[in-house]
Order: C-alpha cells, then structure tokens, then sequence
C-alpha cells in the first residue's frame, strides 16, 4: 500500500526533479531527501504533529469521517510511504535522466503535448528506473520502524509490522524463536522482491536491446 500511494507522487516529482530548470529545484529536492537523512523517530513525531488527533490534518480527517489516522493501519501506510518516498523519486529522477531528450523532442515535433510525450515516449524508457523505486520504497517500507512506532503504534493485529513485531518478540520470555520466523519471513520477502525487479529490468534492457 505504501509503495501505490507513493508511486504518481513519485513519478510527478522525479520528473520535476529532472526537468525543472529553477534555482528552487535543489531546495525543493533538498526538502524530498529530508526523510532519508532525518532520524526516522523525528520524522514519526512530525507526522503526528501532522496526522494526530490535534494535528491539523488528523483533526481535518475526523471532522470530516469522525474517524482518526493515528494508531491505525493507514498511519502504518503514510509513515513507510514517506521514509520510502525519497527512494523512489530519486530513482525515477535519475532514470528520467538518462531519457534522450532528441526522443522527447522529436515527439513535440511530430503533435503531441507534454503529457502526451511524458505517457508515450517518458515513461517508458524510464521503467526500469520505476521499477527499481517501487522495489527499493517497497524494502524500505518493510523495514520501518521508527516513524511507524510514533505514528501508529503497536497495536496487535492492526500496526504491528514485522519489525515492531521482532522487537516485540526479543523483548518477550521466550521469544527468540518467534523473531527468529520473522526475519526469515522478511529476507524470503525482500529477496523475492529483488529477484523479481532484477529479472524485469533485465529484460526491458533486453528489449531495448543492450546487453
């Protein structure tokens, strides 16, 4: 979940961060790389700052549902989406990057708007780079614990994810053989995920036929 809530965000922003001629580019991609280089606790207190009950946008969403965000599922989602968001939009940034910008313009050339070359022409050739973001976000997402704890919790069959939950098991009498499941689950996961983005960005370089 946290990985499709960051995706379009992710795209839109790399292709900001890659085409955006302005001054303003390095603060505004200085404030995306935040998460990556804060402590991940400081950026859990911030989301609540944000997201809980007395957060401005956690009071707008209950005024609004009657329901809250933190201490929940999707507090759980936004904490991963946001300490993984860094991972994608850079990866797709640099795979925008490396487009050849003759394409685009023989696509401008030929009637098509910037959209319509971005969707046509943009976008696939930066797949790879897409994949690799959504993989990498999806690792990160996987192994967040420190906003997640600030922000959701540990609630027992709602936020608690497999780190809190390794955490939870060492801090238990006994219970070395349960965290012990757990890390195995979560490098069988994370393994998977990588065979299967190696695999895909293999052959998109195949198809475009190098090597």
């Amino acid at each position: 979940m946290s990985v499709a809530v960051s995706l379009v965000p992710g795209l839109l922003m790399g292709w900001l961060l890659a085409r955006w001629q302005s001054p303003l580019r390095a603060l505004l991609q200085g404030v995306v790389m935040l998460p990556l280089v804060l402590p991940p606790v400081v950026t859990g207190y911030l989301l609540l700052k944000l997201f809980g009950a007395r957060g401005p946008l956690g009071a707008a969403y209950e005024g609004v549902t009657g329901g809250r965000i933190a201490y929940t599922t999707a507090a759980c989602v936004i904490a991963a989406a946001v300490v993984g968001f860094p991972l994608m939009v850079e990866s797709i940034r640099l795979s925008i990057l490396g487009v050849d910008r003759r394409l685009e313009q023989v696509s401008r050339t030929l009637g098509r708007g910037r959209w319509a070359t971005f969707l046509r022409v943009t976008l696939p050739l930066s797949l790879p780079g897409i994949v690799a973001g959504s993989v990498l976000t999806f690792a990160r997402s996987l192994g967040e614990f420190g906003a997640t704890i600030i922000l959701a919790g540990d609630v027992e069959g709602e936020t608690r994810t497999i780190p809190i939950a390794v955490y939870s098991a060492l801090n238990a009498v006994d219970g070395d053989d349960a965290a012990m499941r757990l890390v195995l689950v979560s490098v069988a996961i994370s393994l998977l995920a990588l065979l299967v983005a190696f695999a895909f960005m293999g052959w998109q370089r195949r198809r475009l036929g190098n090597p």
